[in-house]
């Protein structure tokens, strides 16, 4: 374990004061977090200045590559069992499943994705009062959060010819008030969707592109509210009152190039970063009613397959699938590198923001703290957590962390070295 650096010390001290009611305050309802950005806006205290993780709850809940939601001081979480896919509610506190319920998801996984199995890809989403679920089939469903009740579900397999793509459907829903957002399809054709909320109706659908595995986004860009997606041809911008396509720039998923990293939003630019293609930044700007998009700058050493980079205080972090993974730092702005971690780090990466650090879980199960300001390469801590593999956003909690490992989902507190 490395020490934390010292000028941070006074500012981590802040970011552990733990309030009375922190545990019920944490809001946690999607992919990346409230806003969609990785970053946590609220006090937790991390595994640095030798303190240790000590386990205080373990539940098995399937295997599942879906985060966990934190909402209310309870967990939602999907898993696989007995070939039923799972929506699990759980007491965050006391690790005691509250309700569960299983429905049926026939899925047969089509070659070179065996290691990563059968079970749900795609994260959950909490909104209103409810949670919406995408199945690895590709059915959309639609829970009430305290009763678990199913409140609609919609199949568009017949309108595509196939429901999901290759893999499966892993692309997170995302609510916008009182709509829900999510493309639906399979590679070769597909749609972009704007659902009511409540009913599942749809308010309208934009375009006949395949799916991909990259999740969308919401942003506002010249003043237009937008919904950024990455769907199996382009990044594209759309209306999201209307549906009305904006823009976009053809960014195409062809042979083993897969689309899959969530587009991030940074000062009304867009980063991709595409397998084999490198990461670049898109800056979308308005003439009148048209629209063009100029590429800001573009990074061709490294390439995000699957874990999707983050932006915080104008930087980039991310990992790069060159040198079978590395760990990497980009001034978020001009595309320029600060500093590239050591090869053979890991397979897959999540990365979150919270306060002077970058915490990283990798895919091996360990978890490593850096200094988010450091112009080199900085591990503040690392612990290994579990010795399954982990796929899954953990969500910092404000006395430790909620771990999805393969099998199970487990609760970590942080006791500092006097204890």
């Amino acid at each position: 374990m490395v020490p934390a650096v010292c000028p941070y010390l006074l500012f981590a001290a802040a970011v552990c004061l733990i309030p009375p009611d922190a545990p019920a305050s944490v809001h946690w309802p999607g992919w990346l977090g409230p806003r969609r950005d990785g970053i946590v806006r609220y006090p937790v205290r991390l595994p640095t200045d030798g303190a240790r993780l000590r386990q205080r709850w373990r539940l098995e809940v399937g295997p599942a590559y879906s985060s966990p939601l934190v909402v209310d001081g309870r967990v939602y979480q999907m898993g696989r069992m007995a070939g039923k896919e799972l929506l699990w509610c759980i007491d965050l506190e006391q690790g005691r499943p509250l309700w569960r319920r299983a429905f049926e998801v026939p899925f047969q996984v089509g070659s070179g994705g065996e290691r990563h199995g059968d079970w749900p890809k795609s994260t959950p989403c909490y909104a209103n009062g409810r949670v919406f679920t995408l199945a690895i089939n590709g059915i959309l469903r639609a829970w009430d959060a305290r009763s678990g009740e199913l409140l609609w579900q919609r199949d568009y397999g017949a309108q595509f010819g196939a429901r999901h793509p290759y893999w499966g459907a892993a692309t997170s829903p995302l609510a916008d008030g009182d709509a829900l957002i999510v493309h639906l399809g399979n590679d070769k054709r597909g749609a972009l969707f704007c659902l009511d909320a409540a009913t599942g109706e749809v308010r309208w659908r934009q375009g006949d592109d395949g799916a991909c595995y990259s999740s969308p986004q919401l942003a506002v860009i010249d003043g237009v509210p937008q919904v950024i997606e990455w769907n199996h041809r382009a990044v594209v911008g759309v209306d999201r009152a209307t549906g009305r396509k904006l823009w976009e720039y053809p960014l195409p998923h062809e042979g083993p190039n897969q689309n899959m990293t969530t587009p991030l939003i940074n000062d009304e630019t867009i980063i991709v970063g595409a397998e084999n293609r490198g990461i670049r930044c898109l800056a979308p700007r308005r003439s009148g009613n048209r629209w063009a998009v100029e590429v800001r700058w573009f990074v061709r050493r490294l390439a995000t397959e699957m874990s999707t980079p983050l932006v915080y205080r104008g930087r980039l972090y991310g990992l790069s699938h060159f040198d079978r993974g590395r760990l990497f730092c980009l001034d978020a702005a001009t595309g320029r590198l600060i500093w590239l971690g050591p090869p053979r780090t890991a397979e897959y990466a999540t990365l979150l923001a919270a306060g002077p650090y970058v915490v990283v879980l990798l895919s091996s199960g360990e978890l490593r703290v850096l200094d988010a300001s450091a112009d080199r390469y900085t591990v503040v801590a690392r612990h290994q957590i579990t010795d399954t593999d982990c796929w899954s956003y953990p969500v910092l909690l404000p006395d430790g962390l909620l771990v999805k490992d393969h099998d199970s989902l487990v609760r970590w507190e942080v006791v500092p070295a006097s204890r």
